[in-house]
């Protein structure tokens, strides 16, 4: 068995392990992935990044592989806390902001804020721009790509809502041949738009998704969101041709870090 020294991140409670594979990969297999992020036999996780050297000039790579041990497309929490993690270990020239490749192409961050004392940050990452005819109704609500695949849908009474069933349901739905996330959304009274998202890969509600808020906000138009795991601001340009200067703004902690064998 090999050692394996890992970082434990969250984004709003959307969380994550994290490995350094500049310098050594563990090439790690599908299975030993999904057993690292299970919650009773692992360490726990939503998902696994890894943040590796770039061949041109990007301060990282970033890969995400789902909690099934699948390669995931892009993950807007993940981004965020990636970002927080090469902030810690003191990568790039501007220590603050940084630019990085993704599933869905390059991607720049700005540490907003870190205490070190609490370990807890605020990062704002730039997201993919979206066409604004990819922006389509469907079913009884809309579907879109914000680097990862989602369905939106208004609900009442969300807190109390089944997500799980529900969002099961529709992530199968013959609707999405290739499968969907799905998000379910209701308008507060204090005018923030509450978000519950089941997410695939998870195959399960998560606390709080960033693809998922950033799709909220653009089908919305309202960039101020709330989760389960906490408050995030979305802001966007549209154009009439696309959403663009996409940007996704919220908390990000760092849980602790340890070895483990695998």
């Amino acid at each position: 068995m090999n050692k394996l020294h890992f970082y434990k991140y969250d984004g709003a409670g959307n969380d994550f392990i994290l490995l350094d594979t500049r310098d050594a990969n563990p090439k790690l297999t599908q299975s030993q992935i999904a057993r690292l992020c299970h919650r009773r036999f692992g360490i726990g996780a939503d998902g696994l990044m890894t943040l590796g050297r770039s061949c041109s000039d990007f301060d990282f790579v970033m890969s995400y592989y789902n909690s099934d041990g699948a390669l995931g497309s892009m993950c807007g929490n993940g981004g965020r806390c990636i970002t927080a993690f090469a902030y810690k270990l003191g990568i790039g020239d501007d220590k603050r902001q940084f630019r990085f490749e993704a599933f869905d192409g390059s991607h720049e961050a700005e540490m907003l804020m870190w205490d070190d004392n609490a370990n807890v940050g605020l990062v704002r990452l730039g997201m993919r721009s979206v066409p604004a005819n990819e922006v389509k109704r469907c079913l009884d609500g809309w579907f879109l790509d914000t680097g990862s695949p989602h369905y939106v849908q208004r609900v009442n009474d969300l807190e109390n809502y089944d997500v799980y069933n529900e969002g099961r349901k529709l992530r199968y739905d013959a609707t999405f041949p290739n499968g969907t996330n799905v998000d379910f959304i209701e308008d507060l009274p204090d005018g923030t738009l509450y978000v519950r998202t089941y997410e695939r890969g998870v195959e399960d509600e998560t606390w709080a998704c960033g693809t998922g808020v950033t799709a909220c906000a653009i089908v919305t138009g309202n960039g101020r969101i709330k989760t389960r795991g906490g408050d995030f601001k979305v802001t966007f340009n549209p154009t009439g041709q696309a959403y663009e200067e996409v940007k996704l703004t919220g908390p990000v902690a760092f849980n602790f870090e340890g070895d483990i064998l695998i």
